[in-house]
Formats: structure tokens, C-alpha cells, sequence
């Protein structure tokens, strides 16, 4: 297959690309890595009339601690450098420890972590990954900038609250208190395949070793990232037990989540997964918050 026909621009600046953008609307598409707008347009699922290539601008990949302490990424840091940053690993280990999962590691090479957050794939692992950790998204136009919450950010089905004009530029993901925990995982086919199911887990224990707070976030269960918010707020206030656990996985999947069936899974099969994991992932985060 052979994408539809377009205009290239590889803009050498931030400027130029925002006055590309606002120029062409709807018609132009920005390119960072690729790995999924390429084949889309080979597909022709997109037919982009201008393609605004990223990759020669400077100053959009870096990874940096503010003094605050929250973490700093640059949208266009690919995922192998994320996957491999130390600073990545301790101050965003939930991101640290996805970063494996995402497909293989030629596609890492290449691919983008704001090109990812910003294509909305719901069987993607960073959009629930930066829901459950908090993250904010720095969105620019020529008119200026603006903040948004990852959870705010996911509309539906391969949806933003991105305009045409604005691009993604810098994730910012805040440090998590202390006796904090945190897990990922999830079931694919194959290594390197998208997801069936998969779930970020993060949670804080209180001084006394009960639940102050709880975050599980799905992919592949819904039009973007599904936050299991009865389950947390059954976790609140409790102290840990596998019992306890089982019983939230169940209202997880039960009640927060509603997955369809597709040619890779039953929605009953998606729900099972989704309690395992929950399970799975709970535990892991929970022994990580005592460990500390």
C-alpha cells in the first residue's frame, strides 16, 4: 500500500511548525516518529494533505528534574531513551517499568512518547500510564500555551483535546509521595503485540499501613485509558489483604469496565484479565509501598 498524495515540510523550528499547523488546519498531520501515523497513511486510514515533519526541530527531546521534582520530557524523546534514563527510573519508576512493553524495540527506537500520548491508541501503554501518575501535557499554538491533565486530555476513541493548531510538547509528571507503590502489567498475544488488557497500578499507604489513596488504570477495555474508580475507592481506608484485593479486582471488572469483543478477545475474557491483573498488579504495588 502506498499513502495518498501530500506535501512534506521538515520545519527547523518550533515557530515554523505551530505557523504550519495554523496555516493548514484539519489538512496538515505532524510527524515525530512515525511508527503509527506511517502505516495508517500507507493504509490510508489518514490522507493528510501536509505532513509537518518534527524531527529537525531542537529542543524537543530532553528528559530533566525540575526543582520541585517533578520530571520533565521533552515530546519528542524516543522510547528507548525514556526506557534507559536513570532519572526516568527514579523518579517516574511506573513509566520506567512500562516503558519494556511497548512493542518492540525497533519501534522504540523511533517512536516518540508525545507522538504515542498524542495518537490516543487506547491499547497503548503510556495514555493510562500518565493518567495514573498524574501527568500534565504542555500543549502550544501560535497563540500561546496551555496546561492539561492527562485525564482530561483523553476523549474517546483515538480523541484529544489537541486542536489542529497545537501541538504536544513537554509531559510533566509530578514525584510521587512517600510509602508510595506502583506496578504495570498486562496480557498480549505475543511479545511486542498490543495489549488485550493492561493496567498501571499506583497506591500510598497511610503512617498506620492502610490505603490512602488508589489509582488503576486500564487500556485496551474502552475508547482510551479507563480509570477503575470504585475499585480504588473500595481500596480507601482498608489495609491490604489478598481477600480485600480480590474482592476489588472484582468490582474492577465487574463494575468499572465494560470492554467489547473483538477478533482478539471475548469481552468475558477481557474482564477475567482484567481481574488477574488487578490482582497481580495491587499486590506488587502494595509491597512496594510497605517496602519503602
Amino acid at each position: 500500500m502506498k499513502p495518498a498524495p501530500f506535501q512534506y515540510h521538515a520545519p527547523h523550528s518550533l515557530a515554523d511548525a505551530l505557523s504550519l499547523l495554523a496555516e493548514h488546519g484539519y489538512d496538515a498531520k505532524p510527524l515525530a516518529g512515525g511508527q503509527s501515523l506511517v502505516p495508517t497513511m500507507n493504509f490510508r486510514l489518514a490522507q493528510p494533505g501536509i505532513l509537518v515533519d518534527l524531527n529537525h526541530i531542537p529542543g524537543l527531546a530532553y528528559i530533566r528534574l525540575g526543582s520541585d521534582g517533578d520530571l520533565h520530557i521533552g515530546a519528542m524523546t524516543r522510547h528507548s531513551t525514556v526506557e534507559q534514563d536513570l532519572l526516568v527510573a527514579q523518579h517516574a519508576p511506573l513509566l520506567h517499568e512500562t516503558m519494556p512493553h511497548i512493542a518492540h524495540r525497533q519501534i522504540r527506537n523511533r517512536g516518540t512518547i508525545g507522538g504515542s500520548l498524542a495518537h490516543a491508541d487506547p491499547s497503548a501503554e503510556l495514555p493510562s500510564v500518565a493518567v495514573a501518575l498524574h501527568a500534565r501535557f504542555r500543549l502550544q499554538s501560535q497563540t500561546g500555551e496551555r496546561w492539561v491533565a492527562a485525564a482530561d486530555f483523553y476523549q474517546g476513541l483515538f480523541t484529544t483535546d489537541l486542536t489542529p493548531e497545537e501541538l504536544l510538547v513537554e509531559i510533566v509528571i509530578p514525584p510521587l509521595p512517600a510509602r508510595s507503590g506502583y506496578a504495570f502489567d498486562e496480557v498480549a498475544r505475543r511479545p511486542g503485540d498490543y495489549a488485550m488488557v493492561g493496567v498501571a497500578a499506583i497506591v500510598i499507604l497511610d503512617a498506620a499501613g492502610r490505603c490512602e489513596e488508589a489509582r488503576l488504570v486500564y487500556l485496551s477495555v474502552g475508547e482510551g485509558p479507563v480509570s477503575a474508580t470504585q475499585a480504588a475507592a473500595a481500596l480507601k481506608g482498608r489495609q491490604p489483604s489478598p481477600d480485600l484485593l480480590a474482592q476489588v479486582a472484582e468490582i474492577a471488572a465487574t463494575d468499572d469496565i465494560d470492554p467489547v469483543a473483538d477478533i482478539h478477545a471475548s469481552a468475558a475474557y477481557r474482564r477475567q484479565l482484567a481481574r488477574v491483573l488487578a490482582q497481580r498488579t495491587l499486590a506488587r504495588a502494595f509491597e512496594r509501598a510497605a517496602g519503602q
